[in-house]
């Protein structure tokens, strides 16, 4: 018999991970409709929230590293989304603002997670814990 410490269905990380995929895969034919991945939709929510903040801002917002979050960027500012401009006060700093087609993104953007959240099994209740608990294994209150 195999040890029960190394059976798949035994592991608290498994659960999580198929979980985030299928949440990720739920968003995925609304961010197709506008030309965002779910990564690229995160980065943009972070930047309708505060435009014009630094690279390193962004990727502590998404617990992202520099090398994960710098090419999508450019890629994103390849497509007219946002401009990255380098600080006047510090040259090593990397200032990413919204151009006029990543603002009005957010529009067309508004109804996703209304339109995601009736596909989740969850009650508001049931929602509202795993939000914490989840928050709660990242070390923060949420």
């Amino acid at each position: 018999m195999s040890d029960p410490a190394l059976i798949l269905e035994n592991q608290l990380c498994f659960p999580l991970y198929a979980a985030a995929r299928k949440m990720t895969g739920l968003y995925t034919p609304y961010l197709k409709e506008i030309g965002l991945t779910y990564t690229q939709y995160l980065v943009m929510m972070v930047l309708w929230e505060k435009d014009g903040i630094r690279i390193s801002d962004i990727c502590g917002r998404l617990r992202l590293d520099t090398g994960t979050v710098t090419p999508m960027l450019k890629k994103m500012e390849d497509e007219g989304l946002l401009n990255r401009s380098r600080c006047a006060d510090d040259e090593r700093t990397v200032l990413i603002t919204l151009t006029e087609k990543g603002r009005e993104l957010k529009e067309k953007a508004g109804d996703i997670p209304a339109r995601v959240g009736p596909c989740v099994p969850l009650n508001r209740e049931e929602a509202e814990l795993l939000y914490r608990l989840l928050y709660q294994i990242l070390g923060e209150e949420a």
